[in-house]
């Protein structure tokens, strides 16, 4: 039977959360939202470190937590690897890891201990103490420790943020080869989207206690649900416009002084907020007969070999950002053209 894991879970104090989530053996399910918005709570939830005041959490069909039961941590059998890794300081890295798996016999102990140690490519370093490991290295044990016990879930809190890139991704490679070995289900809570993009196999956005969208990294990115997932997703290019005329699967949409034409019906007379990716627009340099829109440069700035153009459109505060070749001379104030491919607009909800 496929291992899948649950919950459904709401209060009102003393932080609002309504979360709803499942996540299935060998898939990294990643929570991703801003500082504050309840991801750590919930993760602290599943753990059976604190509790919900309703709902429910369960893995195979085992209820974990409801209205009538809550497990301890160590009856739900949680892998947990902190932020801050949680290390025992006066341990070495062997010992940290057996910690895990107390109820083993010693030599038992010694030996799994020992294979983790190797699978997170620590093994020569076993008898050191977690100061004499770099901070990376001390995550590594930390991970080992998590998994030592063969648990029925792993849980991850922020585990890379306080480490350099390349450490990071040093990280990110062994969780990767890692994670079709554990057959378990997995969740990572991150506020660095690029981390969750590159390590999830699904992302839910969250924000103020509640899941705003949850889905594919590539289907979140490109097809957001609201401003505030588009905000977060890094979606530069939100625009608002009022439908001047919808027929025959057509909708025309102002966008302040110039209108776009949209392959698909809309309300007439409805103001919609829409978003579209930056690859979907071409800069020229002038104002050419093959333009979609016209508009004048706002901001310039160098990023490597590409100009990060702002432009500003005539009738309206709202701003288109695009990529331009830095080899190109590009000006504050100067009229360009923009070549756009209104397929790629995304109708965003209120």
């Amino acid at each position: 039977m496929t291992s899948e894991f649950r919950l459904d879970i709401s209060q009102a104090r003393p932080f609002a959360l309504e979360v709803a989530l499942d996540c299935v053996a060998g898939e990294l399910l990643a929570i991703v939202g801003p500082s504050g918005c309840g991801k750590s709570t919930l993760l602290r939830m599943i753990a059976g470190l604190q509790h919900a005041a309703s709902g429910e959490i369960s893995l195979n069909g085992m209820t974990w937590f409801s209205g009538k039961t809550a497990l301890s941590p160590r009856q739900r059998s949680i892998g947990y690897v902190p932020q801050h890794y949680g290390l025992f300081p006066h341990m070495t890295a062997l010992d940290n890891v057996r910690a895990a798996l107390h109820t083993l016999p010693r030599q038992e102990q010694i030996n799994r201990a020992g294979e983790w140690l190797e699978k997170v490519q620590l093994a020569s370093l076993a008898r050191r103490k977690p100061s004499e490991l770099s901070g990376g290295q001390q995550q590594r044990v930390a991970l080992a420790r998590a998994l030592a016990a063969q648990p029925s879930i792993l849980l991850l809190d922020e585990p890379f943020s306080a480490l350099d890139s390349i450490t990071r991704e040093g990280l990110y490679l062994t969780l990767a080869e890692l994670k079709p070995q554990l057959g378990i289900p997995m969740i990572l809570v991150t506020h660095n989207l690029a981390e969750a993009s590159l390590l999830a196999d699904r992302l839910a956005v969250m924000d103020n206690g509640r899941i705003l969208q949850h889905g594919t990294p590539a289907e979140v990115l490109q097809f957001p649900r609201n401003r505030r997932v588009a905000e977060f997703m890094g979606v530069r290019n939100i625009l608002t416009g009022r439908v001047l005329s919808s027929a025959s699967g057509q909708a025309v949409i102002a966008l302040g002084e110039q209108t776009l034409s949209l392959p698909r019906a809309l309300p007439l007379g409805s103001v919609q907020r829409w978003c579209l990716p930056q690859t979907a627009l071409a800069l020229q340099p002038s104002q050419q007969a093959d333009s979609t829109l016209r508009g004048t440069v706002h901001n310039l700035i160098r990023l490597g070999d590409e100009w990060l153009v702002t432009v500003a459109l005539p009738g309206t505060e709202d701003m288109l950002a695009l990529q331009y070749p830095a080899t190109e001379p590009l000006a504050i104030q100067q009229p360009v053209g923009i070549r756009l491919q209104s397929r790629h607009i995304h109708i965003l909800e209120d």
